[in-house]
Parts: structure tokens; sequence; C-alpha cells
């Protein structure tokens, strides 16, 4: 078995007369990267300026209603084998592939593997091998001209063609609608047999949760040697002679085979293995792995194939037995029930090719940072790849994965419904090895479309995906997966009589906060699971920069305007500042105020969320990252620069969370413990004035059982102000616990002093170390010293310090930085 990527020697080029293209492109073949897209081709050639800069974007679409064609020439010298494949793992998206102009076949879902036989085309020799892509746009709308047009939260065909719905633009991305070899191609030379799939379902059975180790703090609960995994593995293979073949199966010391028949093409071998330690996400214990080795023998004993992958011992389950308050949503770990501190994840970039591991790796660590525990890929992107779920593995992070559905209706018909089988089994398939992955969806919001958006009238009958989510993935996960649980959408509430985003049921999206309404509201929902609920802020300024001409910037400058996707986006930003803050006096204070803001709602809802754990069991923040620099949801912007609301989520998502929430009208102290050690210690709470001056104070003993939280109610004298515009209370657990802040007014109803301190610039290695001691208040001081260097990061933001107090930053920066600059406006910030 020999396996020969063709990654070199590509060349791209308009299909003649198909779309009309810039003059210097027409006839010209181009260098071009594979795995990679036209895109990135184009450049890299210097034909197209960046689409992630200006409005350059909107002068580019005539690449996706563009027939582009791939040719690279392959030397072939004939071997003894019985079968030669030409195997593609993605194309993108409509492919005609040619060997020697011979159809070998045809492709037209992204998401898909292509295995084409051309041993009868080769030739010895100089070989030409070709994909031309059809326009993406003219195979989308083809289909919506013949079956009708669907419901679709955007102006773009994307329900009708299986490609990554983002491409077309969505309210935080681009319109770059792609079209490349975006995976590996390359050729297969095997004989006799070889194995076409690898199915393994991993279980363990034993102490369950009292198998926790590392931060779970329940190391020693079981007995050693308690936990017994097994691994069954169905095989697949296919057949070019009809021999008996022989699979074995090799994990931890431990050895199974199994024959294959003549005349068979599956079998199930099954391995034992006693003494296995679990896998367990991060915060509750070690990620524990094991090698697999999968081998095909032919009689012989020779080796026809080898498969090989890491798995996890670990169950998962989701509990939705329901309760007084409804139907709950818990995920349960090896029998122990996780709180969800979880983000939503879109693609890293829109171009595929540019997401290196290294890229994934620092947005994994960043997600780390912040305490995440789980991500949700969402289902207008991909099904991520191989790197970013050994990373999941590697790192305990905990991974929901949608089909492929997002925000519009689907249609059922042919071709449809045989390619989104085909995609599921594969994807499920694929990634059935991956313990991080403990969650399949079946759709993002499109069950609550049909519902809420008018598409019943529109629809008029016709389908629109319900029997994919209901019938067709439940189907296809139960028969392959059925280690892993299923949810038909995001939101669903488990039941086709329920409205599918009732808070007391099931999973839930909250919208109506950044929509129409206060961010405050988020204290009016006590939901079972939050699944999406988000807030806006601008990128970095180094971001804005990097991206954009304006000059000056504003928030309605042209650049600003056109990286702004969302309906309205700056009159509900704009909204949102009247509600708490000050008015801003020019761009840089209202870049400082947009993101304070941002991170000050998604704050609010997390830590109100938390107060109600046992009820509410789970919250993901829409969204982590962003796929190119733009004003968005995100706490990472799309050069990956930290937004204060990175911060704001270190804090809120922390293991122990100090917190003061409204509890009857007056505010009361909430302990949150997501470790499983008790908490138990002094908590502090001070009704101080803005001056420092000590109004009220009390003292309580905290005892937080393990997974668990306690509401302390407050003494009338430290919930009553004197004077609700000048005084805070201040809440404080020891060491290692952030402290809880209540302001009794709005920001903007507070006469703030000028802000008055005094700093020390300290050099270090890395960068330079700011020691700040306020003499007034300071509300909520950041440091952006992206305005110095792009660079340059501070590991801490957002801030609040009383007068006498003092707080140090550390800014790292590969180049040494203007200290003075550090302690100024713009760099830095506070409220007053």
């Amino acid at each position: 078995m020999i396996q020969q990527n063709l990654h070199d020697g590509w060349t791209v080029r308009a299909v003649p007369g198909t779309e009309p293209v810039p003059a210097e492109i027409v006839d010209r073949s181009l260098p071009a990267g594979v795995p990679g897209c036209v895109h990135t081709d184009l450049l890299a050639a210097g034909l197209i300026d960046d689409p992630y800069l200006d409005d350059n974007e909107v002068r580019l679409g005539w690449i996706g209603r563009t027939d582009w064609t791939y040719t690279t020439t392959v030397d072939w010298r004939p071997g003894d084998d019985d079968r030669v494949d030409l195997v593609c793992a993605g194309l993108d998206t409509v492919a005609t592939v040619t060997v020697n102009d011979v159809e070998v076949g045809r492709a037209e879902n992204q998401h898909r593997s292509y295995r084409f036989d051309v041993g009868s085309v080769l030739r010895p020799g100089e070989n030409t091998v070709a994909v031309r892509l059809d326009s993406a746009y003219r195979y989308a709308e083809g289909h919506r001209d013949r079956l009708g047009d669907l419901p679709n939260a955007y102006p773009e065909p994307f329900n009708f063609i299986r490609k990554t719905a983002c491409n077309f633009g969505w309210d935080w991305g681009p319109t770059v609608v792609t079209a490349g070899i975006w995976q590996p191609i390359g050729l297969h030379r095997w004989s006799t047999a070889r194995l076409a799939t690898v199915r393994p379902l991993v279980t363990v059975t034993g102490a369950g949760a009292g198998d926790g180790d590392g931060d779970a703090g329940v190391e020693g609960a079981r007995g050693a040697g308690a936990d017994v995994g097994r691994v069954e593995l169905h095989v697949a293979v296919e057949r070019a002679a009809d021999v008996p073949l022989t699979v074995r199966a090799t994990i931890a010391d431990v050895t199974a085979e199994v024959t294959v028949p003549a005349g068979q093409d599956t079998a199930v071998v099954a391995v034992t293995v006693p003494d296995v330690r679990r896998w367990w996400p991060r915060g509750y214990g070690e990620p524990h792995r094991y090698p697999l080795t999968v081998t095909l023998h032919d009689p012989a004993g020779t080796v026809l194939d080898e498969w090989s992958r890491r798995v996890g011992f670990r169950t998962v389950t989701l509990d939705t037995t329901p309760d007084a308050h409804g139907t709950p949503f818990t995920l349960v770990v090896n029998d122990l029930p996780i709180f969800v501190r979880g983000v939503n994840w879109i693609p890293a970039d829109a171009f595929a090719d540019r997401v290196t591991p290294d890229r994934l790796a620092h947005r994994f660590d960043q997600a780390i940072g912040a305490n995440i525990n789980l991500l949700r890929v969402w289902g207008g992107g991909r099904y991520e790849s191989e790197d970013f779920y050994d990373l999941a593995d590697s790192l305990g992070l905990l991974v929901q994965q949608d089909f492929l559905f997002a925000c519009a209706a689907y249609p059922e018909e042919e071709p449809f419904a045989t390619e989104v089988a085909a995609e599921a089994a594969e994807q499920v398939t694929r990634l059935s090895t991956h313990p991080s992955l403990v969650l399949w969806t079946g759709n993002n919001e499109n069950i609550w479309g049909w519902h809420d958006w008018g598409w019943q009238e529109q629809l008029a009958g016709r389908t629109w995906g319900l029997g994919y989510y209901l019938d067709l993935l439940p189907r296809i996960v139960g028969e392959l997966d059925p280690t892993r649980p299923y949810w038909p959408g995001s939101p669903w509430s488990g039941r086709e009589d329920l409205h599918p985003n009732d808070p007391a049921h099931g999973t839930m999206h909250i919208w109506d906060v950044w929509n129409t309404d206060d961010y405050t509201r988020y204290r009016e929902y006590v939901p079972r699971f939050l699944a999406e609920f988000g807030y806006q802020a601008p990128p970095a300024y180094a971001t804005l920069r990097r991206a954009l001409t304006d000059q000056p910037l504003a928030p309605d400058s042209p650049g600003m305007a056109h990286h702004q996707k969302a309906a309205d986006g700056d009159r509900k930003l704009q909204r949102g500042l009247d509600a708490h803050l000050p008015a801003p006096t020019d761009f840089d204070r209202w870049h400082y105020l947009t993101q304070l803001n941002q991170a000050r709602a998604i704050q609010l809802g997390v830590e109100h969320f938390r107060s109600h754990r046992g009820v509410c069991m789970g919250t993901i923040v829409w969204q982590l990252n962003d796929c190119w620099p733009v004003t968005s949801w995100s706490a990472i912007d799309g050069d990956g620069r930290r937004k204060p609301l990175w911060y704001a989520l270190r804090r809120a998502y922390a293991d122990r969370l100090l917190t003061v929430q409204p509890r009857d009208g007056a505010p009361a102290v909430v302990a949150v413990n997501d470790t499983g050690q008790p908490w138990r210690g002094a908590a502090t709470v001070t009704r101080v004035t803005l001056d420092g001056e000590i109004r009220a104070k009390t003292t309580t003993e905290v005892d937080v059982p393990a997974y668990s939280v306690v509401t302390v109610p407050l003494p009338a004298e430290l919930t009553r102000p004197d004077r609700a515009t000048a005084e805070l209370l201040v809440a404080e657990a020891g060491e290692g616990v952030d402290r809880a802040l209540w302001f009794f007014a709005e920001d903007r109803d507070v006469t703030w002093p000028t802000a008055d301190f005094d700093s020390t610039v300290e050099r270090v290695h890395g960068g330079v170390r700011v020691r700040v001691t306020a003499r007034t208040v300071l509300r909520d001081l950041t440091l952006y010293p992206d305005r110095l260097h792009p660079d340059a990061e501070v590991d801490e933001a957002l801030v609040t310090l009383l007068p006498g107090e003092t707080a140090t930053f550390t800014v790292h920066a590969p180049v040494p930085l203007d200290g003075a600059a550090l302690t100024i406006r713009p760099t830095f910030n506070t409220v007053n």
C-alpha cells in the first residue's frame, strides 16, 4: 500500500466564458496552493486586494460566480497493485474530476470525501489530473429555482448547497464564496483489501465519578482497577480479492482479532482493557488517552492496511428527566453533572487553508485561559478538523458539534437527502474516536425559525429540514455512535408540542437582549441551559488600524460601517451605551466604552445564570472567535487579540465565583463552587463610598459544598445606601477569588471624580510592569498596549480601584515600549 500526496505543481485558471473576470486573469494559469482555495491563490499572486481590508470584499463577488479548473501532472510508474484510487479528502464544492481528460468522478458536497478508481486511465509517464469547480452560486441558485425559494436569514442561497454556509456572508462574516481543493488529495495504491472505515465505540464501566483526579479533588474515591474499558471496533473493508482477512486491534497492550471470511466486508472486534484511567474534562481530572491501532492482514499474515488513533474512556449522557422546574438539560460525564462554561466556535478563518495547527493551539490556549470548558462548533461553519479535535482531546476541552444547518429552511428533496445522509454518516464515523466530542446537535435555530420567523406561510407545506433533525440524523447517530447523545436543535425544548425556545425546557437562545432590550434583562431568565447569547463590540484598535484606511476612524466611517455586518448594529451599540455609560467624547472613548459595555453585559449574564446553578446547568457565549476583522460578539477578534470581554469571561467563568445578585429586591452575595472540594471561609461585604469611606460592613462564613451554590442574604444596613450615586458594595472571600462589586447606580448617573493616580513603569523580561495606585476611584481601568505595538498584550483588564488601592499590570511586547504612554489616554482608560 502506497499513498502519494498530490500537493505540488498545481495551477488554477478561470474557465473561459463563465463570468466576467478581470483582464489580467483571463486565460492565465496561476500557481495554486493545495490544500487551498481560489481567493488565497489570487491573493498570493497579487491579483486581488485582500478581501479582509476596507470594503475590498464587495469588488470580489465575481470569484464565487466563476468556474475554475485546478490542474497538475503526476509521473506514474505502474506496479503490481490491484487498485489505484484518487482520494480527495475535500473538494469545494461542485467538482468534476478528470485524469488524462477522462472523467473519473463528480462531487457536490464540501463536507464529504471522495475516492475514485483511476487505475484504468493512468498511463506510464506523465499524467494530467484536473478538478473543475463550477460556481457554487450557479449550482445553488439552480436548485433554488427548481425547488422554489425557502426562508433564509440572509439573501444568499447557502441552504441549496452542501457547503460552508458562512462563506455566503453572515452578520459577523464576509461574503467570500470559495472554490478549491480544500483538503488533501493524493493517489492510493493498494492490493487485496483495505480498511474502508474503522468506527470505534468506546465505553467504560466502573466507579464513575469516583475516578476523577486532578482538579476535581476526588482522587482515591474508588479502588484501583475498578474501571474496565471496552472498545468495540466496527470495521468495513473494501476488497480487490475475495480471500479471508484478519482484523487485529491493539490498545494498552491488549490485542484482539477477528477473521473476515471471504465474501464478507464487515467485522466487529472487541477489546476489553482492565484498569483504565478515564478521560476527564478540564477542571475535573486528567484527559487520559490510549493509542489504538487496527491492522488488516491477508491470509499470509502480511499487513495490508493500518489505522491508528488515540481514544479516551469516558461516559457521557444527557439528563433530561422532568423536574419541578421543567425539563433539565444537564451534561453528565463519567456520572458527574457538568456545569458547562462554554463559548460558540465559528471557523477560525473564512479561508480554511490558513487555519494552521499553531493558530488553533493559540486559540485553544486563549479559551482555556478564560476558564472555558466547552466549545460549541456552530452549524453554519464546518465539521472541525482532526487537529481541532486532537487538541480538544489532549486538553480536556468538551466539544458540541452541530450538524451543518443554520438559520434557514433546508430542502429534503434529492440530491440533498442523499448528500446529507452520506455526509452525516462519514462525519459521525470520523469523529467517533474523539472523547472530547460529547454532543451532536441537529441544527442551529431552524426549528425556532419555523415557529417564530414567519416561515410556515412561506413554506406552504414544503419540506424544510425537520425530517433531518427528528428522523435522519438521530437515526444515523443512534446506529453509528450510540455512545453519544444527540439533540435535534439549538434551541430545542425536547418535545414537538413545546415551543423550541422555552426557557423552562431544554436549551434556549437569548437574542432579545442584543436586538431590543437592555442587558439587565438577562436577569429575567433562568433557562435550563443557555446555548447562545451575546453582545457586540469592535475589535482591538490595532486590528482596526491594520484592516481599515479610514482617516479618521469614526463609528460611522466607511470602513467601520462595512465591518459592521449586524442589522442596525451601531444603533444597538449606542442603545447599550445610553443605558449605562457616560456619552463618549471621541472615537477612542467610544471604542473603550463599547468594549466595556460588551464585557459588562456578558459578565452580568454569566454570573446571573451561574448563580442559579442546579436549575441552569450551562451557558455558551456567542462567540469566542472571529474569522476576519469585524465588529462582532467575539471575545477574541479576527487578528487573535483579546477584547476586554475575554478578561470578563475569565472572571465570570472562574472555578470559584463570588458575585452579588439581586434577590427579593435587594442585593445578596452568591458563592458558586465549581470544584470537587468544599469551599469554606470568611466572606466580607462592605458598603463604601467612592471616596473609600466605609459606611457598613459584615463578615460571614461561606460553606459551599463541591459543585454547588450558596446564597447569603445581606443585612439592611448594607443594601440601603445613603446616596446611591456615590456608594457601592465590595464583597471579598480571600486570596484566589476575585472580589465582587455592586454599584447602586448606573455609571452615566454618577458624578465621577476625575481619575487621579500614581504610577510606575518598570522594565521586565519581555515587557514592562505598570503599577497603578489610585488617589481617586478608578472605574474599570484598562490598558490598551496594542496602540503602542500591535503584538503587545496585557495580563489584566477591567480593574476597579478605590482610593489607596494598587493594581499591577504586566505588558508583554516584542520590543521596548514607551512606558510613559502606557499611563495616559488613549492607552490608559477608565470610565472616569
